[in-house]
């Protein structure tokens, strides 16, 4: 059985297209979880692009090595990861995980946990470009809690 991707692109990616290939190779499969992150507008209502930066070679060696934790930390039968760079509109989907596992409880602790490292850790940088000015993406401290939290003893679910 091949890997699922791991992929950095500027592209747009069918989120439908990509659940259906990623589950059909995954024979045994007892659970398929996946989360879509999609461009939000802001509060203000006046986002008129995000951009999204990375070093290539080094953002995938990054999720690669999460990939890999997330495999052995929750049974996974196999995780993918999508994630886009570049000027991005609101509403335009911006990231993709799914996970495979025999149980729901892994499936559903193995995205949670790959969506808290993408949040925190992975080596991208954001952008937003309203109306009025263009703004770089600061950390937020829940974001930064909820990563930390997987570092607890016998953590295994979110």
């Amino acid at each position: 059985m091949a890997a699922a991707p791991i992929r950095v692109q500027s592209a747009p990616f069918d989120m439908g297209a990509e659940l259906n290939a990623f589950s059909a190779a995954v024979p045994g499969a007892g659970a398929i979880v996946s989360f879509s992150g999609i461009t939000r507008d802001l509060a203000t209502g006046d986002l008129q692009a995000m951009e999204i930066e990375h070093y290539p070679g080094m953002t995938e060696t990054a999720l690669a090595a999460i990939r890999t934790e997330a495999l052995d930390r929750f049974q996974l039968i196999d995780a993918m990861i999508l994630h886009r760079y570049g000027p991005l509109a609101p509403s335009d989907p911006i990231m993709m995980v799914a996970t495979a596992a025999r149980h729901r409880a892994d499936a559903f602790a193995g995205a949670a946990f790959l969506m808290d490292y993408l949040k925190s850790r992975a080596p991208f940088w954001k952008k937003e470009i309203t109306t009025t000015q263009t703004t770089w993406v600061a950390a937020r401290a829940e974001d930064e809690d909820a990563l930390a939290s997987w570092s607890k003893p016998d953590h295994t679910t979110p």
